[in-house]
């Protein structure tokens, strides 16, 4: 098993920056991947970003493209979502996940956090 732990959501303006955190323990060996999420009252879950913990290749969703930086410190087991020029549409849950492989999709990955809350008002 692989516990994820998410940190660092709230309330910010439109414009501001945001770092999420999820912190990986158990048998993180097991899994090569690490991903951001995020699901919007009403909505669907989206896929916002991932990274490989060993080669740390990224992917990123057309929507948060060169607003969003995804980044894994090995050494704390840790994979951080650094997001700037927020928006209002950006608000949602945001859940990490950890999986084999570098996707978008979510039924790939096994292990899923709790979740933290984004909120950008306008």
């Amino acid at each position: 098993q692989v516990q994820l732990v998410e940190s660092g959501g709230g309330l910010v303006q439109a414009g501001d920056s945001l770092r999420l955190s999820c912190a990986a323990s158990g048998r993180t060996f097991s899994t090569d991947a690490m991903g951001w999420f995020r699901q919007a009252p009403g909505k669907e879950r989206e896929f916002v970003a991932a990274i490989s913990w060993s080669r740390g290749s990224t992917i990123y969703a057309d929507s948060v493209k060169g607003r969003f930086t995804i980044s894994r410190d090995n050494a704390k087991n840790t994979v951080y979502l650094q997001m700037n020029s927020l928006k209002p549409e950006d608000t949602a849950v945001y859940y990490c996940a950890a999986g084999r492989m570098v996707v978008s999709a979510s039924h790939v990955y096994n292990y899923w956090g709790q979740g933290t809350q984004v909120t950008v008002s306008s």
